[in-house]
């Protein structure tokens, strides 16, 4: 004979632990998702409209896209061969370059505009070089690709560089055995297999710089992207008329989402 199974090895008479899993987490589910729906609903979709087509929110539209474009695409440029070799190296040096690499991450934003000023910040030797030769590094769109660089940047490196790892070494070695260039083999071989977790994280750079504002409003206070016009709009005119703005970048958020969900990635596996 065969012993009765017990209420708790049954689950009879009270909740299962997967059960109550569920229940804690769609607490923190709910905190994510009303504040969102509140947003969305708190305007008359027309109001919204009206506003989103005024002349401050189309700049900062385009100041933000325009540079968080530039920003993904000078991580991408930096970051992929940065990303290749952390995924081959080994020994200690590996282990430092990718905590300096994950560093921005970590960093409170504010203080992440604040290490670029003393760099690039107009009383810098490289401040006043650059200005002195047309390209003013703060106040202008320069100053917001390079905060923008500095924080999203890694999100480039890490995602990639575990695609990277991911690809099977042995095709590598085929590849090279045959002949082929360790760049031939990187082209033909490595980056295309690796190529959907590197788009993830390009995906993810574009949406971490365009909501950039701590390092943002350090450099750059103008031209104002989309998150330093929400923080004007709020200071000076109150909370309804930010309201169109974070909108767009909640919108802006949810397509990136859209985009990853596509490419079959998750990026912090």
């Amino acid at each position: 004979m065969f012993p009765a199974k017990s209420r708790t090895d049954s689950g009879v008479g009270r909740f299962d632990w997967l059960s109550i899993t569920f229940v804690l987490g769609a607490v923190l589910l709910c905190y994510y998702l009303l504040p969102l729906v509140s947003l969305v609903a708190s305007q008359p979709p027309d109001v919204v409209l009206r506003r989103i087509t005024q002349p401050d929110i189309v700049s900062a539209t385009t100041t933000s896209i325009v540079s968080a474009s530039t920003s993904a695409l000078v991580a991408t440029v930096f970051g992929l061969p940065l990303a290749y070799w952390l995924a081959r190296a080994d020994g200690q040096i590996k282990t430092v370059v990718t905590a300096l690499v994950v560093l921005p991450l970590v960093l409170p934003p504010i203080v992440s505009g604040m290490v670029l000023l003393t760099i690039v910040g107009p009383e810098t030797l490289v401040g006043r070089l650059a200005a002195a030769n047309g390209l003013p590094l703060t106040r202008s769109v320069a100053g917001v690709v390079l905060a923008q660089t500095f924080v999203s940047s890694p999100f480039v490196v890490v995602t990639a560089k575990a695609a990277f790892e991911s690809v099977d070494r042995s095709l590598e070695y085929a590849s090279r055995s045959l002949g082929k260039s360790r760049f031939t083999t990187f082209r033909r071989v490595t980056l295309p297999l690796a190529w959907p977790g590197i788009l993830a994280g390009v995906t993810l750079a574009f949406a971490r710089s365009i909501g950039e504002f701590g390092a943002t409003i350090m450099l750059a206070y103008y031209p104002r992207t989309m998150p330093v016009q929400i923080w004007v709009s709020f200071t000076t005119l109150g909370l309804d008329n930010a309201f169109p703005a974070a909108v767009v970048l909640v919108g802006i958020a949810v397509a990136t989402l859209v985009v990853l969900n596509a490419l079959g990635q998750n990026p912090l596996e």
